[in-house]
C-alpha cells in the first residue's frame, strides 16, 4: 500500500480532535505505547488523528466495545490497515 493511499484513507477518516486539558487544547501526543497484536474483533470505534502543531505522529485511537477502554494502535501494522479500509468502506454505504 502506498503512502498516498494510507495517507488518503487517513484523510476519509478523520475525526475532530477531542477537547483535552482545561483549555480545549491537546498539548501532546496521546499515544505513547501502540498495540501491534491483532485486537479488531474487540473494537467498536476508530478515531484516527493527522500530525498536528502538538503531535507529529499519525495517532489511531480504538475505543473497545466491551467496557470502553482507549488503546493506541500502530499505523504500521498491516491488521491496522485493514481496520481502517473496512471502516473507510462502511462509510462509503449508503
Amino acid at each position: 500500500m502506498s503512502i498516498n493511499t494510507i495517507v488518503a484513507l487517513l484523510l476519509f477518516l478523520t475525526i475532530s480532535e477531542g477537547v483535552l486539558g482545561d483549555h480545549g487544547v491537546n498539548q501532546r501526543c496521546r499515544c505513547i505505547s501502540k498495540e501491534k497484536r491483532p485486537i479488531r474483533r474487540y473494537i467498536g470505534k476508530v478515531e484516527v488523528h493527522l500530525p498536528s502543531s502538538h503531535c507529529q505522529d499519525i495517532e489511531i485511537i480504538a475505543t473497545l466495545k466491551k467496557d470502553g477502554q482507549k488503546i493506541c494502535l500502530d499505523p504500521d501494522a498491516p491488521w491496522v490497515k485493514n481496520v481502517l479500509q473496512r471502516k473507510q468502506a462502511q462509510r462509503r454505504k449508503p
